[in-house]
């Protein structure tokens, strides 16, 4: 067959990186084996996939008489594949499936409430055409960057009809579910198709890729984090142009993948852009020549990437970065967020083998277990490195783990919760974009390093100079050893207070106006979000004060970032009296403080869930500002418009 004839045999959805795949052949000895059976020509492309490319039946022997043989063909095996990472996904997720609007994670329930709130700007978007990148629904009247808080358009739209249907709680576990069986079938598919030939390693890749205990710990609060289904073919992408015929073209569908990614999380397509400079940089330096055939593609797809993703992203990103109520730099609360060396040798809290009190002062919290492979799992990948170490992939893919891994450990790196010296992250957490990241996140990367090691150690086994039957025990045993402690469990949940009936049967209406706000008690705040969970569940029909997101500290555009907005007298006031359940005498000043507050904030009406904790104190807390209650239905309710409106 000549080259002409082999590449009309490739399928359609290979034909774009037909011309490119020869590359990916030189970046390592063995980087993509060709596929059983067939010999590529020169330039000839990824060889077409074929029934006997699988673990299917022998084809030679015949059915039985009137009887059709089962073919387990290349799209049945990925049904089956992609059938099993979503039921793996949904045991995961089974705790908060059983009641998604009555169940929250056991710990920091202010990160769901959050993200159904912005799920809910979504519908105002699509509805109302709504502003998406700034709103006044929280935070009333100062307002917050969406841009600036990941408000996960990208992600949110699409679910617009599922949030109309069944609330914006469905819709989170929904999200949750599908980021941990989609970010695991993307990267099986990107690995079966075009690194390894053998679809157990691609199972076995893609598994920890979307089952890592670093996706498991973010899975109950973050669904923004773990929905990674575009970073393989981003990643891909960009292997590609290296050797890329239409670099033009094939820039211009990297752009859209960053595009996309970039609404659905920067954090994480920020750190995918930093490892593929990484990992190019490492096999340039191991084979330079392979620099001068690549940078001209490179170069030139690279170039229509930034032009096409700068034209779509630069309005978004001018309101981001100089808009209303823009901020730079993070908050010192987790700008120091690192991983403790020893998390790397621990498993993950949300797993089999795991502990989570074993794991306190490991990680900065439960949500940020961004490490945590167990000593199995840590000492498999060094020997794989060690084993495969003659291949320019596997180099190339160490020194990446190796890059993250350091940053991961954060300002100051330490063992077993002691510090040992200052790590390089000291000197990079100033710099632009930089300044913005949570250094513990960089192990996830590792985890996606450790998982295509994984993937080619099961591919190379077929190299071994072993009987079958002992590499395939060989293989069973290594695989059980390095994932069973690392099996998934349920994620643990908790019952959350139920979303009062004053405001899901509409009672709050008679109360507020188009610009004025539905005050909670207490007010939102990062602790206390229980009333933009309220206002989600109206796909925020009302104005709340206050809320949990990231702000400026000062209020000005441009200062660092902080956890809330402007601080108020009455905010602080009833937060304490949340917490600790005593009714204080109040002053005059305090009064008049807390009447400025809510004539700032246009106050309608406050309200008081009956079965809030410690509502009997906050009752009394507020009557002392504004007057007696009223009970309505299963809340206390003071209507403060006559105090509030500047026309009376």
């Amino acid at each position: 067959m000549t080259p002409a004839e082999t590449r009309a045999a490739v399928p359609p959805q290979s034909a774009d990186v037909a011309e490119s795949s020869s590359e990916v052949v030189t970046l390592g000895e063995g980087t993509v084996r060709p596929t059983k059976g067939a010999e590529r020509q020169p330039d000839a492309g990824p060889a077409p996939a074929t029934d006997t490319d699988l673990p299917a039946a022998d084809a030679a022997e015949p059915a039985p008489a009137g009887r059709r043989r089962f073919q387990w063909t290349r799209r049945r095996q990925d049904l089956a594949v992609f059938g099993g990472f979503l039921l793996t996904a949904i045991w995961v997720t089974s705790q908060i499936w059983m009641d998604p609007a009555g169940r929250v994670a056991s710990l920091y329930s202010s990160d769901p409430a959050q993200v159904q709130f912005f799920l809910a700007h979504s519908v105002r978007v699509v509805l109302h055409g709504e502003f998406p990148f700034f709103t006044e629904q929280f935070n009333y009247p100062d307002g917050v960057n969406l841009m600036a808080n990941t408000a996960i358009l990208a992600l949110g739209i699409p679910m617009v009809p599922v949030t109309l249907l069944f609330g914006p709680a469905v819709t989170f576990v929904l999200l949750v579910t599908l980021g941990l069986a989609g970010t695991a079938a993307a990267w099986y598919f990107v690995l079966s198709r075009y690194v390894v030939s053998n679809p157990l390693a691609a199972i076995v890749g893609g598994w920890f890729c979307g089952f890592s205990p670093a996706m498991l710990s973010h899975a109950s609060w973050h669904p923004n984090i773990i929905s990674q289904f575009l970073l393989p073919f981003i990643v891909w992408r960009v292997i590609v142009i290296t050797r890329a015929t239409r670099p033009y073209r094939d820039g211009a569908l990297l752009a859209l993948l960053v595009t996309a990614q970039a609404f659905i999380n920067e954090e994480i397509l920020l750190f995918t852009a930093m490892g593929c400079g990484i990992f190019l940089i490492a096999v340039a330096v191991q084979r330079p020549a392979l620099w001068s055939a690549a940078w001209r593609p490179l170069a030139k797809a690279l170039a229509t990437c930034t032009v096409i993703a700068g034209a779509l992203l630069a309005y978004p990103l001018y309101i981001q970065f100089t808009g209303p109520m823009a901020y730079h730099g993070l908050s010192d609360a987790v700008r120091d967020y690192g991983n403790d060396i020893a998390a790397y040798l621990a498993p993950g809290s949300p797993t089999i083998g795991g502990n989570q009190r074993a794991n306190v002062n490991l990680a900065p919290n439960y949500s940020e277990e961004n490490a945590f492979f167990g000593w199995s799992l840590a000492l498999i990948a060094v020997g794989i490195v060690a084993w495969l170490r003659r291949e320019v992939l596997v180099r190339a893919l160490a020194a990446t783990a190796a890059f993250y891994t350091v940053l991961s450990l954060g300002e100051r790196i330490s063992w077993w919760d002691r510090e040992l010296i200052a790590g390089p992250w000291e000197w990079l957490v100033r710099l632009p974009l930089l300044d913005a990241v949570v250094p513990t996140r960089f192990g996830m990367i590792t985890s996606v390093v450790v998982a295509i090691l994984l993937a080619l150690a099961v591919e190379r086994t077929r190299t071994l100079s072993l009987d079958r039957r002992t590499v395939r025990t060989l293989t069973a045993a290594g695989l059980v050893l390095a994932l069973l402690p690392l099996t998934p469990m349920p994620l643990p949940m908790t019952s959350r207070p139920p979303v009062p009936e004053f405001i899901t049967a509409g009672r709050w209406r008679a109360y507020v106006g188009p610009d004025q706000t539905l005050v909670p008690i207490p007010v939102p705040s990062m602790g206390n979000t229980h009333g933009m969970r309220w206002a989600a569940s109206t796909n925020l029909d009302f104005k709340i004060p206050g809320g949990y997101f990231l702000a400026p500290r000062n209020g000005n555009t441009g200062d660092p970032g902080r956890f809330g907005g402007r601080p108020s007298g009455i905010g602080r006031l009833l937060e304490d009296v949340a917490t600790t359940g005593r009714t204080p005498e109040l002053n005059d000043r305090q009064r008049r403080r807390s009447l400025d507050d809510l004539r700032y904030w246009r106050a309608a009406v406050l309200v008081l869930p009956v079965r809030q904790p410690h509502s009997e104190p906050l009752r009394q807390t507020v009557e002392q500002l504004v007057g007696p209650a009223r009970l309505e239905l299963d809340v206390w309710v003071w209507d403060v418009r006559s105090l509030t409106d500047p026309r009376t």
